[in-house]
């Protein structure tokens, strides 16, 4: 039970983390097989435009102000694995975003709204008798030392990807996503250029595998992310006797497609009195991971 509850929990807060810019956005496939890519190329001015196109991509897109939204997070650990499915709508200039999401079969309604993240639970588990519960991201982000523009705007947070060079793209070919053709890029990001850097490259690493589908216009229609996470040890299920408490790895993809450019996004906090603000929790959690 324990694994499933963790499990779901970190599934669910890799979705809200995507779509509210506290996880970076982009993506990174092993093999590149079975998502419809075909050939490859690159090398000299080719790279050189390769990278220029994935550092535009991220401006070209938020000019659209608006996209529709679907994503998919696949989060393992400890031998189990859950996967959490959604859609919506994304302000790409402020960020805030209306969100469906399935995780496990149960249905969570989720916005963020002023950098606020909202969730509505299914019935019967939100804490505090309340459908809702709220997180402040500003706060969480204040906490971990990131920029505050960069937690509400997730264009602003691929745009992380503008610190690469050249030698940190490769075109890796063509797939149709949605029946729009695109153009694939695998990236390599310095985790250390980003915000909170340091403590980023103690959970994932050095570098940040990255992948992005882009269009005849440049705009982002396909990002993911593969992390392997390390989580401390010391978890409360574990003895302190086990030989084999070394930090645990936590394996995350998430898969983000972006259409309908210029859709409508309504995105509201829900009534004050139907919201249990959860963002001290979240606070305190992240002072015992630090």
């Amino acid at each position: 039970m324990g694994r499933a509850a963790n499990g779901r929990k970190v599934c669910a807060l890799g979705v809200a983390g995507v779509l509210a810019g506290t996880v970076l956005v982009g993506c990174g496939d092993d093999d590149g097989t079975g998502d419809g890519t075909r050939g490859a190329s690159g090398g000299g001015n080719a790279q050189e435009q390769g990278t220029q196109a994935v550092r535009s991509a991220y401006d070209r897109t938020a000019e659209e102000d608006t996209a529709k939204v679907k994503l998919r997070v696949q989060t393992s650990a400890q031998g189990a694995s859950e996967t959490a499915n959604g859609q919506g709508a994304v302000d790409l200039d402020d960020g805030d975003s209306v969100m469906t999401l399935a995780v496990q079969g149960q249905r969570i309604e989720q916005r963020v709204v002023d950098q606020v993240l909202y969730q509505k639970m299914p019935e019967g588990q939100a804490p505090g008798g309340k459908p809702w519960i709220k997180i402040d991201l500003g706060k969480v982000a204040e906490q971990q030392g990131a920029d505050d523009r960069s937690m509400s705007d997730p264009a602003q947070s691929a745009a992380y990807a503008k610190a690469i060079t050249d030698k940190d793209v490769t075109k890796k070919g063509t797939a149709t996503i949605d029946g729009v053709e695109t153009t694939r890029y695998r990236v390599s990001v310095d985790v250390a250029e980003l915000p909170n850097g340091d403590a980023l490259r103690q959970q994932v690493g050095p570098t940040l595998p990255m992948d992005v589908w882009l269009d005849e216009e440049g705009r982002m229609r396909r990002q993911q992310i593969d992390m392997t996470l390390k989580s401390a040890p010391g978890s409360t299920e574990q003895s302190s006797t086990d030989a084999s408490s070394s930090p645990q790895r936590v394996t995350v993809r998430t898969v983000m497609d972006f259409t309908d450019f210029g859709t409508e996004v309504e995105a509201d906090a829900p009534p004050a009195g139907q919201v249990t603000d959860m963002t001290g929790k979240a606070l305190e959690q992240g002072r015992k991971q630090g």
